[in-house]
């Protein structure tokens, strides 16, 4: 087969440093948007892989390929951002917080947020469907009870991703062990021994918070007004419960995402127009630039004005800029760059176990999406694993622990798009209030230097009976 290029290791070593400046500088001294400092960093990434040789479509073809892969990401960005609009104008969402600020307390809402989000992610096998329904009404909630919304973001986000990475039903779950050649559930045993812990020190973490808001921040006079203002703006009919509890077990059943929200869409338009007495218009209004009534009440405005698909459109934009980012790289021969890099290094267990964790890390800053960087990183690794005796239900881990939970730290990663845009949240605003997404590689990282749970492959039959 004939090379695509005949990029050296110097030259992509110099593409990458060249764009990762630009993103750092872009980010940091300029303070430009994600998405543009992705394009700029991607162009010059572009540019220099032109210069010295790489074809035109190659790069187009790779871009298209990432571009492809990304789609459904895409789509299930604009369907969110329609349910969202749909939801608050039918009176689910006003319901859900309605509900929460009669029966949830500040001290304990941040452990309850994430319980409830983990039980629905488990049994929905998304965090992306469990932030897209209970988690937007947590943080209206949340705002009712003056619990600061980057906790909030924090508890919703470590609850999505606990079944994210656990669940059976998970797409991450049965994506990750297929591409590292082992079983679901090896590896959802043996992804327990950094995930477990990690969650848990993560609710102790939001109990410890949740007990700065025993007293609660809301004034009572404030909190009635809350609730007189719901009472009367919407008919909190307890029936409006019903879409979300459809859409959750569409997605139990392992139906696919996108008909089951476009279910909930349907539902929320006729059930708007049913309690609200919203006409179509006024609902595909909602669907498209978002919930704008005004109340009259700030607090509850902020809670309620959102959604739609404008509200998605720069996330939209990331994930396009990141295709075009992570395609120039790719032709650029940076990928292939880091891979024979590792080959080098990896000499021992400990040093591919190592590699592994940041290669994928890389894949994950420079790519952005992991459904992309599993299929492109388990294959890779597979052969060292082999090599050097190690079962490959490390490998499995490897791509969860700096993928499923790692990928939200990464502003232009679609988890972090996804998670920043249907939270209205900044990814500064939650990145230091989910402990688990960090914990994780952490854990993996003591039981790599000291041996523990580092589970060997079995002898091969000629060895075990020598």
């Amino acid at each position: 087969m004939e090379k695509k290029n005949n990029m050296t290791g110097a030259k992509a070593l110099i593409i990458m440093i060249a764009s990762a400046a630009t993103i750092f500088l872009g980010a940091l001294v300029v303070k430009s948007p994600t998405v543009v400092n992705l394009i700029v960093a991607g162009l010059i990434a572009m540019f220099l892989a032109m210069i010295w040789g790489v074809k035109w479509d190659d790069i187009q073809n790779d871009i298209l390929d990432l571009a492809r892969r990304m789609f459904p990401a895409i789509l299930v960005l604009i369907f969110v951002g329609m349910l969202i609009g749909a939801w608050i104008a039918s009176g689910t969402v006003p319901l859900l917080i309605y509900w929460g600020l009669k029966i949830l307390t500040p001290k304990f809402f941040l452990v309850v947020a994430c319980l409830t989000c983990s039980v629905m992610s488990v049994v929905t096998g998304t965090s992306w469907g469990t932030v897209g329904t209970i988690g937007v009404a947590f943080m209206g909630i949340a705002t009712g009870l003056g619990v600061p919304e980057s906790y909030t973001a924090g508890a919703v986000l470590v609850g999505a991703l606990f079944g994210d990475k656990l669940s059976p039903m998970s797409d991450t779950t049965v994506l990750a062990p297929a591409v590292s050649g082992t079983d679901v559930m090896s590896h959802i045993k043996y992804m327990l021994w950094t995930t477990v812990p990690s969650y848990l020190i993560s609710l102790v973490f939001f109990f410890v918070v949740g007990l700065r808001f025993g007293e609660g921040t809301v004034e009572t006079a404030e909190y009635n007004e809350i609730i007189a203002t719901m009472e009367s703006t919407f008919d909190l009919n307890p029936v409006l419960v019903l879409p979300p509890l459809v859409v959750l077990f569409l997605i139990f059943r392992q139906k696919p995402i996108i008909p089951s929200f476009a279910i909930g869409i349907v539902m929320g338009v006729v059930f708007a127009m049913i309690f609200q007495d919203y006409n179509l218009t006024e609902i595909l209004a909602a669907c498209n630039s978002g919930f704008t009534r005004s109340t009259g009440v700030e607090v509850v405005d902020t809670m309620l004005c959102r959604g739609g698909i404008s509200s998605m459109l720069s996330s939209v934009a990331i994930v396009i800029a990141a295709a075009i980012f992570g395609a120039s790289l790719k032709a650029g021969g940076v990928i292939d760059f880091a891979v024979a890099k590792i080959m080098k290094v990896a000499k021992s267990q400990k040093s591919v176990l190592f590699s592994s964790y940041l290669f994928h890390s890389f894949l994950i800053l420079t790519i952005g999406g992991y459904y992309t960087t599993f299929s492109m990183a388990g294959p890779v690794l597979q052969p060292l694993y082999e090599k050097y005796g190690l079962d490959k239900v490390n490998l499995s881990r490897c791509l969860e622990d700096s993928g499923t939970t790692f990928s939200p730290l990464v502003p232009w990663c679609s988890n972090g798009v996804y998670f920043t845009s249907t939270l209205g949240v900044a990814y500064s605003a939650y990145a230091f209030t989910t402990p688990m997404c960090w914990l994780c590689m952490v854990f993996a990282f003591i039981y790599i230097a000291t041996g523990f749970k580092i589970k060997q492959a079995p002898k091969k039959e000629e060895e075990a009976t020598a």
